[in-house]
């Protein structure tokens, strides 16, 4: 099993004698009221990553560690300057599964192997305030790094660090640090011990991508706009498999992102290539809403019940929706994980990595950007405006549902079209992605209404035989109707606006 704490720290240089008897007097910074002595503790820390150092480059820690009181594995993953999410599990001679399946959309099939060991004399003390509790913690670190893999030198050093406690403010650590700075400490150079031990002891850590150029022609920006969806899938997949809210949804999303630009940019990648990965994706968006899609349905439909008055509601029909929604979840956490640590998403991963090193280009790709991106975004836009208008002139019914369903899938193309094309055509595209963000909400609601009103018939049918009241169904039905018909009613007026400003 393991846990996860969100860790906040600042790390700062030190001269190699330093300890925290030289450190300023730090019950001067408000709200410190003591500084505790919690004595020195030896630490012994292993760092595993591949031989080509993915983790290290994709700001990731992996490490065994003895000594001090939290003994075991440690994960560390990036979330943003000095805030990271440490995920420990227990002490073991090999890498727990619960930690190899955090990093295997990086490390895919490579073996984890010790890189660096580090030695370490932490004297430790704990700054409270008046009511003893915990703000923060200092240490200075007396550190012996040796290279284990990729190199065989050493190197020692010395650092302060300040973690602040759990819970706590993170401005105190600004507090903390002008104490440092007016004694005349600063910020260290390396983000981590890890880099600086890596750094001075053998060869630096390969960059998972070159610092890119800026973007000159059509096929760059189309390229940029890939490797930022591509690095969104790996980055969210250990937070997919902590069940992180939103994570599932954010990395769907970018699955649809990379198909749509696939899609759309046709004329700037071969589609004979780009194709069979679409396919694929298409397959992963599939798994990853598996279980999304019957929630919000059925949250949908619980919210509904509960604008309801007392006086309408006939029957156990909170009952029948609990029963109902538990016999159509098909997914589970355990099938996800499966998915993830399985052949074809690495498979997929890979596909899209030997994408973007050799790209399909055809020739529009060498295009001036201006010109080649306004004519896929105008492309998809005018198809977009002719599903509208034939969903317009349907009359209301199942053709009319369908059509404007589409139209919905075309808005969301063109929206991430749009996004793409946006640092090249500015405030135009801008203003059509969130044109589009906002008709693909309102498609959304009246394709949700289609939903909500086959799961009520359903319902409605499994109450009939049961002998129930089918009455609070056939009031949430007519309520979904009326939701319907006041999208259909107002979709004119709202496009006839998008249309009549759109600058693209």
């Amino acid at each position: 099993m393991a846990d996860t704490k969100r860790e906040i720290e600042r790390k700062y240089e030190a001269d190699a004698n330093a300890g925290l008897s030289d450190l300023p007097d730090l019950t001067r910074v408000p709200g410190v009221s003591a500084v505790i002595d919690k004595g020195v503790a030896e630490l012994d820390a292993t760092y595993y990553d591949t031989a080509d150092q993915r983790l290290a480059a994709a700001s990731l820690t992996l490490r065994r560690r003895t000594g001090g009181d939290d003994a075991g594995w440690h994960l560390k993953l990036p979330v943003s300057d000095g805030v990271r999410d440490e995920i420990h599990a227990p002490l073991s001679d090999t890498v727990p599964h619960t930690l190899t399946g955090l990093v295997r959309s990086r490390v895919r099939d490579a073996e984890l192997v010790p890189v660096v060991r580090l030695l370490s004399a932490r004297d430790v003390r704990h700054l409270v305030d008046e009511a003893g509790g915990l703000l923060a913690e200092i240490s200075v670190d007396r550190v012996r790094a040796e290279r284990l893999s990729g190199g065989d030198g050493t190197a020692q050093w010395t650092e302060i660090e300040v973690e602040l406690a759990d819970e706590g403010d993170p401005a105190f650590l600004d507090k903390v640090e002008k104490k440092l700075r007016k004694a005349g400490v600063s910020r260290s150079k390396s983000s981590s011990k890890l880099a600086r031990a890596l750094g001075e002891t053998g060869r630096k850590p390969r960059k998972e991508a070159v610092v890119e150029a800026a973007p000159v022609t059509a096929g760059d920006h189309v390229l940029t706009y890939l490797r930022a969806q591509r690095e969104a899938i790996v980055e969210l997949d250990p937070a997919v498999r902590r069940d992180v809210h939103d994570a599932v949804h954010s990395m769907r999303v970018a699955t649809r992102r990379l198909r749509s630009t696939f899609r759309s940019y046709g004329t700037i990648l071969d589609r004979a290539v780009t194709d069979p990965i679409r396919d694929e994706l298409k397959w992963l968006a599939g798994e990853l809403g598996v279980d999304r899609d019957q929630e919000v349905l059925t949250e949908r439909l619980t919210a509904a019940l509960g604008d309801l008055p007392r006086s309408l509601l006939a029957g156990p029909v909170r009952g029948r929706l609990r029963t109902w929604a538990g016999a159509r979840r098909s997914g589970s956490r355990r099938r996800l994980i499966a998915v993830l640590d399985g052949g074809r998403y690495l498979n997929l991963l890979v596909s899209l990595d030997a994408l973007l090193a050799t790209p399909p280009l055809l020739r529009a790709a060498a295009d001036t950007t201006e010109k080649a991106i306004t004519k896929t975004v105008r492309k998809d836009f005018d198809k977009l405006s002719g599903l509208v208008g034939a969903a317009v002139d349907l009359p209301s019914g199942e053709g009319r549902d369908l059509a404007i369903h589409e139209a919905r899938k075309k808005a969301k193309r063109t929206r991430y079209a749009a996004e793409l094309a946006a640092p090249v055509l500015g405030k135009p595209a801008k203003n059509l992605v969130g044109d589009m963000k906002s008709l693909q909400g309102l498609l959304g609601e009246h394709q949700d209404s289609v939903m909500a009103r086959l799961a009520l018939r359903d319902l409605a049918t499994q109450a009939h035989a049961a002998g129930e009241n089918g009455f609070t169904y056939g009031v949430l039905y007519g309520r979904e109707e009326r939701n319907a018909a006041s999208v259909e009613a107002g979709l004119p007026e709202t496009w006839e606006t998008i249309r009549s400003r759109t600058a693209v």
